[in-house]
Order: C-alpha cells, then sequence, then structure tokens
C-alpha cells in the first residue's frame, strides 16, 4: 500500500485520456463487489520514498505501510499502520501516522485514524454511506462533529492502488469504482486502465510490474499511475501529476515484519 496520505491531498493535473479497453474488459465495481477480493493481500512491511524534480529529484518524504489481518466482530479486517514524515519548504519535519481498517475481502472502509505534529486529527467510522466521527483542525483547541452521508459508498481514495490487483488484473482490462476520502463529500469514480507488464527501476533494483493508470472518470484526468506486482511490496512505484507541474514519485521496497 502506497501513498495513502500524500496521494488523497495530490490533485492531478491535465492530460490526454487513453482509448478504454474494449466493453467486455470493463468491470464495474462497487464496495462489497464479490468480483474484489483483499485476500491476495499478506502481512507485511514496506517503506516507502517520495522524490519530487528533474531527474533523482530530492526526496520529500518518508514513511512505512504495516499491513496485519485480524478479526473485528466476526469479520476477517485488515489493519494497515501507516507512520511517516514529511520535509516541509520551511526545512521543518512533520511526523504522522494514519490507522485504517477495511474488510478484508472488500475492501470496504471501516475505521479511518489520522494524526500529526502539526496539530490536528480526524477520527472517523465508516458504515457503508455513512461516515461519522470528529476532527480537529491544526491550531484549533475544540472537536468538529463529523457525520455526513455520502452518494454511495467508496473504497478509499488515498489507498485506490489496492483496488486493481484486488480485481484481477490482466493486459487490456479497464476497472471502474467510486473512491472517497476524509476531505470529499461524495464519492467520486476513477477508472483503472491496466497497460500491461513493464520492466521499471526501483532504488536501482529493475522490478517486472503492471503498469496501470487511473484517471478521473468526469474528465479523464490522469490522477497516478501505477506499477503493481502480486506479492510484497504488491505497489512497487507510482507517479503522481502535481497542480504545479511536477511529478511526484513514490518507490516502495519490502522490510522483514517485526516479531511480536
Amino acid at each position: 500500500m502506497n501513498a495513502r496520505f500524500l496521494l488523497a491531498l495530490a490533485v492531478a493535473s491535465a492530460t490526454a485520456a487513453p482509448t478504454l479497453a474494449a466493453q467486455a474488459d470493463t468491470l464495474r465495481l462497487e464496495v462489497g463487489s464479490k468480483k474484489v477480493d483483499g485476500r491476495v493481500y499478506q502481512p507485511h512491511l514496506a517503506r516507502v520514498r517520495v522524490r519530487v524534480g528533474e531527474g533523482e529529484g530530492r526526496q520529500v518524504a518518508e514513511w512505512t505501510n504495516e499491513l496485519t489481518l485480524g478479526d473485528s466482530a466476526g469479520r476477517p479486517v485488515m489493519r494497515w499502520v501507516t507512520k511517516g514524515t514529511r520535509t516541509q519548504p520551511s526545512g521543518d519535519t512533520i511526523k504522522w501516522e494514519i490507522r485504517q481498517t477495511y474488510d478484508a475481502i472488500t475492501l470496504a472502509p471501516y475505521g479511518y485514524d489520522a494524526s500529526s505534529t502539526a496539530g490536528g486529527y480526524t477520527r472517523l467510522t465508516l458504515n457503508g454511506r455513512r461516515v461519522q466521527g470528529t476532527r480537529r483542525a491544526p491550531g484549533a483547541s475544540t472537536d468538529q462533529p463529523v457525520d455526513l452521508t455520502i452518494d454511495r459508498p467508496g473504497f478509499i481514495a488515498s489507498a485506490s492502488d489496492l483496488v486493481p490487483l484486488a480485481a484481477g488484473l490482466k493486459e487490456g482490462a479497464v476497472m471502474i469504482a467510486p473512491v472517497w476520502g476524509p476531505a470529499m463529500t461524495n464519492s467520486e469514480l476513477r477508472i483503472f486502465s491496466v497497460l500491461g507488464k513493464v520492466t521499471v527501476n526501483v532504488e536501482g533494483t529493475d522490478v517486472e510490474a503492471w503498469k496501470v493508470e487511473e484517471r478521473r472518470h468526469a474528465d479523464r484526468v490522469l490522477t497516478a499511475t501505477w506499477y503493481l506486482t502480486e506479492t510484497s511490496p504488491y505497489m512497487v512505484y507510482g507517479e503522481v501529476p502535481l497542480p504545479n507541474g511536477q511529478v511526484q514519485r513514490m518507490s516502495e521496497v519490502a522490510l522483514p515484519m517485526p516479531k511480536r
């Protein structure tokens, strides 16, 4: 899992849309669809490094993603813990942590808890279209309640790269799925197009991965390009267009799971 925090904040720049694959290859997914099977994801730990700029660019953030599996009220769940740091333009470093709980099979989101040393936090529970909880803005002294009913359940936008692999990858496949994030008032449809297998360099190592483009359905704007594998760390490389024309590049490598 990658870019769970930064992708939710990134706003994509416009780019020409590709021709969609044949209708027979298009999967229309909803949260709870039997066409999605999150059991492809096994417990693992991985490190993500984020760079911006020409050439190698400058590293602006780093985080770890840890997935464990468990049970909640009889339901199998996956628990993601993301811990990271980001360097501000001023040179200051912000630390942050996000804890998320999804259905281990459908990827339906159940819980989202984010906080950072910049102050403020967001704590949400999700049940279908209903989103409830509290949030506090940085510098604020009181909580603000959250009680929102969105138009349709969505996969978490900052974890959108989980969807294609859970739905099954094959060259030419196209998937349309709703995504939602804590800053959104309703879900937004995304198009995932599987372009095929390519070789991508990940921190000095060539890795064979599936190349998947993610676009907004409404205007076909590119939001991300993912390079996915069937084993840990699953998303080995990603690119997110930024509003200023630069590209945010994310590389991910597997780490040993801690002993408990």
